[in-house]
């Protein structure tokens, strides 16, 4: 389950696992998440470590966590959180999807209805960056030579191929940065374009998808236990 809080100009975005759906709407479980993702907010820890010795009602995180593991009997672990600040002039938005198994926040200039709005675009849209300039140099290259590859493997003129790569490229942007995606309630926009419409600017976003690039750790952990019964 994942949850976004603010109190004033800080918010937060904690993300705590269980091991089936049915425990994620349990509502012992929702009020664990609440006490995390408040403790969080209200103090200073800069990893799940320090946030794990954390108090809430004069009992660790850490111990929340174990008492509530053994009442539901299941694992529940606190995978990750990130705080998020901003200043006075800007403003939130949050949106929560599929009770809470993707949550998005964003801070932009002074628009809270539009802050809500893209929000809910990036929920929906799975923008991995805000701009081009946020994509790392390497993972752009690596896409780079993925595109050239398909594009020689197509049979295609090799004098057009590096224009055909860049074509594809401004794709992947489309795709993977916030601000050159169509806006899902104005399609034919840009929503960079969008929000310059109206006055604003997107500052940042966080977006969590519960168990995002856990399957392959679920994997091995398998593979673990399943040596163990063997031994």
């Amino acid at each position: 389950l994942a949850v976004a809080k603010i109190d004033g100009n800080k918010a937060v975005v904690v993300e705590v696992n269980s091991e089936t759906d049915f425990v994620a709407k349990n509502e012992e479980f929702k009020e664990l998440v609440d006490a995390i993702a408040d403790t969080v907010l209200s103090n200073d820890a800069s990893n799940v470590e320090e946030a794990l010795k954390l108090e809430h009602d004069g009992k660790t995180i850490e111990d929340l966590i174990v008492e509530k593991t053994s009442k539901i009997g299941e694992k529940l672990s606190f995978r990750r959180f990130e705080v998020v600040s901003k200043e006075d002039s800007q403003v939130f938005g949050t949106y929560s999807h599929m009770g809470g198994k993707i949550v998005a926040l964003t801070v932009l200039e002074n628009d809270a209805e539009l802050a809500k709005d893209i929000a809910m675009q990036a929920a929906a849209m799975r923008p991995l960056y805000l701009t081009r300039e946020d994509v790392p140099a390497d993972v752009l290259e690596k896409e780079k030579t993925i595109l050239h590859e398909q594009a020689e493997n197509e049979g295609l003129d090799p004098n057009k191929i590096d224009m055909i790569v860049n074509g594809r490229i401004n794709k992947y942007y489309e795709e993977v940065c916030l601000v050159d995606q169509g806006f899902i309630k104005e399609n034919k926009m840009k929503v960079n374009k969008y929000v310059e419409s109206k006055n604003s600017k997107i500052i940042s976003f966080v977006r969590y998808e519960v168990g995002e690039g856990m399957e392959k750790r679920e994997e091995n952990f398998a593979e673990e236990v399943a040596k163990q019964m063997n031994n």
